[in-house]
């Protein structure tokens, strides 16, 4: 139920953190990898890896906030391999760390166009080749974050986070019955370079007041992803999935 042998799978931002580790966890299970994004140098680092595990992939350069290289993206997938059976959008952009009357206001665009139009624009593309190939599985990383608003200082993150989650759960229940399941993932406390760049001056206090007492890590919830996506969640849609050391249950 967690093979994916003769599979093709799309891993949006997927050279470094959560999804260079779910590219990684793909890969052992058989699929073949489309790994997207802006990083050239960490994308072709990921497509090593994954030959070090005897797993096959490919990097295709893509800016996710540019509607035409979304668009040019899947294009490529289905005319190079056929098919799209897996797609995890995970391509995030965190804003710097300020009150909300002292951001500038083009973070709007960036934060937003990344992690919310980029999502809505993916799904359009993933969700039309599944219905016509017959379906698939689409996983979006949302976060605690849109669910609960954890820190000061990054009110855009969070509001985009919850438009996410909330596009997640409407396109599910569109497609749903056309053989397309769509599920997120809510990571919490992980560390990653988004979390490393987030200013928390001291991360011994943050995962102490974790019920686990420590922080996650990206391999962590990359299996969470990859059970979502697998056949052994085949009743499982329009969920969010909170892989966070327990924070939500706080």
């Amino acid at each position: 139920m967690y093979d994916f042998a003769d599979k093709v799978v799309l891993v949006t931002g997927g050279a470094t953190g959560i999804g260079r580790a779910s590219a990684l966890a793909f890969g052992r299970r058989g699929a073949f990898v489309v790994i997207a994004g802006r990083r050239r140098a960490e994308g072709q680092q990921a497509v090593e890896a994954l030959a070090e595990i005897g797993a096959t992939g490919r990097f295709v350069a893509t800016d996710l906030t540019q509607p035409a290289e979304i668009e040019a993206l899947h294009r490529t997938i289905v005319s190079d391999h056929g098919r799209l059976d897996v797609a995890f959008n995970n391509a995030g952009y965190q804003e710097p760390r300020a009150p909300l009357a002292e951001q500038e206001p083009g973070l709007y665009d960036r934060v937003f166009d990344t992690n919310v139009r980029s999502v809505y624009l993916c799904l359009q593309h993933q969700v039309r080749q599944m219905v016509a190939q017959g379906g698939g599985a689409i996983v979006v990383n949302a976060s605690v974050s849109g669910l609960r608003n954890p820190n000061p200082g990054l009110a855009l993150y969070s509001a985009s986070k919850a438009a996410t989650i909330s596009l997640t759960r409407s396109a599910a229940m569109e497609y749903a019955d056309k053989g397309v399941r769509i599920n997120g993932v809510a990571p919490g406390r992980v560390v990653t370079d988004m979390m490393l760049g987030s200013k928390i001056m001291d991360m011994s206090a943050v995962a102490a007041g974790l019920p686990l007492r420590r922080m996650g890590r990206p391999e962590e919830v990359a299996e969470a992803v990859v059970w979502l996506a697998s056949d052994a969640a085949s009743f499982i849609v329009g969920h969010v999935l909170n892989a966070d050391g327990g924070f939500m249950a706080l």
